[in-house]
């Protein structure tokens, strides 16, 4: 439980702070533990270190300026997020996104690609292993309104061996699928990550058909390639089509009926 409280806090802490200029050291200070606990315990957990999480969470909350604020500048964003020159800011932008701020900005499509990690479920004294936890209740508003529209579920196939070549080229895995998604999906359709390797497209549609033709398009690609430093790497996205059942929208059935759905699909 202690360890449980301590991410806890380390999540709350870093989200409330993105745009300070902090470090590993001072996240762990304010939270009452030393350096090289806290990133064993969070590498541990997360599969991924203090600092990048931190980058990534950044870049996200900078894609999502990019496109929801036109008249900020570029560099007025990476001031933001602590980037003192566009130069560095590009660095890190393109090390997430795989493209520069300003090719984002007039031809990427926003979507949840970094949420918000939340504490995973401890058994016992242990934390589960299984799906990383994150938090989509931004989304919540537009779950209730879109309450009988179709979702595609994709779930990016081994990727597990993917990180085994690199861990770059597991985060260029996520994109593609992510990619493949956007480009299937019509203008009003949102993507979503809800786990490490699974995504969620929420149609704007209340007919199964539509959702049917958006899956088969994704599926369609199966096998194509990515690049990885010159090197095309095969990728497979596992697709399965659903929507809630259920009497009264709840956040943590939806959640789960999303992954259960992931989990059938071929």
């Amino acid at each position: 439980m202690e360890n449980m409280s301590l991410l806890a806090d380390v999540l709350e802490y870093m989200e409330r702070h993105l745009s300070d200029e902090i470090r590993t050291e001072d996240i762990a200070a304010a939270c009452y533990c030393s350096k090289s606990k806290l990133e064993k315990l969070f590498r541990c957990v997360n599969k991924i270190s203090v600092h990048d999480y931190l980058v990534r969470r950044r870049m996200m909350k900078a894609a999502r300026l990019l496109k929801e604020r036109p008249e900020l500048s570029i560099l007025e964003i990476a001031l933001c997020y602590g980037y003192s020159t566009n130069e560095s800011f590009t660095r890190a932008f393109r090390n997430v996104w795989n493209c520069n701020p300003s090719e984002f900005r007039s031809g990427e499509r926003f979507s949840e690609l970094y949420p918000r990690l939340l504490t995973p479920i401890m058994k016992g004294d242990h934390f589960m292993k299984g799906r990383k936890r994150v938090d989509i209740s931004e989304l919540y508003d537009l779950f209730v309104n879109r309450r009988n529209c179709w979702f595609v579920c994709c779930d990016t196939r081994s990727l597990t061996s993917i990180n085994e070549i690199s861990r770059r080229a597991g985060d260029l895995a996520l994109l593609e699928t992510m990619r493949r998604m956007c480009e299937a999906a019509g203008e009003e359709d949102v993507v979503f990550r809800i786990g490490g390797d699974e995504f969620v497209l929420l149609t704007d549609s209340e007919d199964r058909s539509y959702a049917e033709e958006v899956a088969g398009r994704v599926r369609a690609r199966e096998g194509e390639t990515f690049d990885f430093e010159g090197t095309p790497i095969k990728l497979g996205v596992r697709v399965g089509v659903t929507r809630f059942e259920g009497e009264r929208l709840k956040y943590e059935e939806l959640f789960a009926g999303l992954h259960q759905v992931l989990l059938e699909a071929e």
